[in-house]
């Protein structure tokens, strides 16, 4: 299998021929065996995008729903923590019924229930349904990357992990970069109560189909053939197989390389979402810009991490080929991505051009971007069968870093009466976080 067949990401799976000989479109023409897990991935794909348009929207229309619910800005502000307190609260315990359910049940679920979340906005007449809805949302949501780790863990070969984990990963991008475009388009036309009603129907026909059309594992699909169960198969441990159960939470909680991978979420997503929340705010007092170039400036490290993304994967996979060491193709990737974020996000404080210094620290964002597909591979690497559960302990500590960075940031310009304080902040989280890489050794110590 020659690795630029492994990246094709168009599969029509549903027929299944009789005829070994006959050509069929879901077959993969470089090796002769079917590309099914390309189709996987594709729903999957579909799935990030969806979730981020439908978390995303509400930002867009946050104008417009306070005026109309006669909210404050505090109030608005409680509407949309809610999202990520149930996004950190609920990782665990959507991957224990991923684990119960299986996946072909529970992505369904999660995504039918966001998706009707999303239209219960569209209803609300005050705070408390308008929290409720978000704080739905979020616990929904907080089962698709668990799950959707566990499904690339199953679907697609060791070799693979990083590079179709930063597939994934880039879809958010788009999805958040879509959403708000989109959004903004539509309230021109409809009111924002509408434009949550629209946005429930996606999801919804997702679920449908995803149920219909997936199964757990390559073995349970009818059109995956016996040459691509084996290609997936290639490279898969001891843990990757069915096991006996799953392994409990307080010694999966208490495994250096579990601790490891949480803290350096932690630090990472709480220097990500500095970009979601308090940049465009930086950029019009340090920079002097306007509202409109904030906001377009803003959108240039969106795009630049989701090509980080594809990038990580794609080198991350390089050098596990090259070296066999998961120590130096996930966590030696990981750590210099995150050193070399820092150098330029310091290279940029000193620049008072507004352009020239978005630009910068888009390289930045860029760069820290290359960690995050190695994150998502080693869940798999060191998780096997307990995959999502490993993933949601690493994405609760991400999910609580994302939290309290943007509580974070107005007490420190408040303390120091300057930006520069955050900006040196947002530089050692960076550092931190390459620091958390270095803690365990991915090739020696096991889960």
């Amino acid at each position: 299998m020659t690795q630029e067949a492994d990246i094709i990401l168009a599969a029509d799976a549903d027929g299944v021929s009789t005829d070994p000989s006959r050509e069929r479109p879901d077959r993969d023409d470089h090796s002769g065996a079917t590309r099914v897990r390309h189709a996987v991935l594709i729903w999957l794909c579909v799935a990030t995008t969806v979730a981020y348009i439908d978390r995303g929207c509400l930002s867009v229309a946050e104008k417009s729903i306070r005026a109309d619910l006669g909210l404050s800005e505090s109030q608005m502000g409680l509407v949309m923590s809610a999202f990520f307190l149930a996004y950190a609260l609920f990782q665990m315990p959507a991957a224990r019924l991923d684990r119960a359910w299986g996946s072909r049940r529970a992505l369904p679920v999660f995504s039918a229930v966001w998706s009707l979340a999303t239209g219960l906005c569209g209803f609300a007449n005050g705070l408390v349904l308008l929290l409720a809805a978000r704080f739905s949302m979020g616990a929904a949501e907080a089962g698709v990357f668990p799950s959707s780790t566990g499904v690339l863990s199953r679907w697609y070969p060791a070799s693979r992990r990083a590079s179709v984990s930063g597939i994934l990963a880039g879809f958010m991008g788009v999805g958040g970069a879509v959403g708000a475009a989109l959004s903004g388009f539509i309230l021109v036309y409809v009111s924002w109560r509408w434009m949550f009603f629209l946005y429930a129907v996606p999801g919804m026909i997702w679920a449908l189909g995803f149920a219909l059309w997936f199964r757990n594992t390559p073995g349970e699909h009818a059109a995956v053939d016996e040459a691509e169960r084996s290609l997936i198969a290639e490279g898969a441990t001891r843990r990757d197989g069915p096991g006996d159960g799953p392994i409990a939470w307080r010694t999966l909680m208490t495994n250096r390389s579990v601790i490891g991978l949480a803290l350096q979420q932690f630090f990472r997503a709480a220097a990500a979402i500095f970009y979601l929340s308090w940049f465009p705010t930086y950029l019009r007092e340090t920079r002097g810009v306007g509202v409109w170039e904030a906001g377009l400036l803003t959108s240039l490290p969106h795009w630049t991490t989701m090509l980080g993304c594809l990038a990580g994967g794609w080198l991350s996979d390089r050098a596990l080929a090259k070296t066999g060491s998961l120590r130096l193709a996930r966590q030696g990737v990981a750590a210099a991505s995150m050193f070399l974020a820092t150098i330029l996000i310091g290279l940029a404080y000193p620049i008072a051009d507004a352009r020239l210094a978005v630009l910068i620290l888009s390289l930045g964002a860029f760069s820290a971007a290359l960690a995050g597909p190695c994150a998502y591979a080693l869940t798999m690497d060191l998780g096997g069968r307990d995959t999502p559960q490993v993933f949601g302990i690493m994405n609760t500590a991400g999910a609580v870093g994302s939290i309290l960075f943007p509580i974070l940031v107005p007490r420190l310009v408040q303390l120091t009466g300057s930006w520069d304080a955050v900006l040196a902040f947002f530089a050692a989280i960076h550092i931190v976080a390459g620091a958390c890489w270095l803690i365990f050794d991915a090739d020696r110590d096991t889960i």
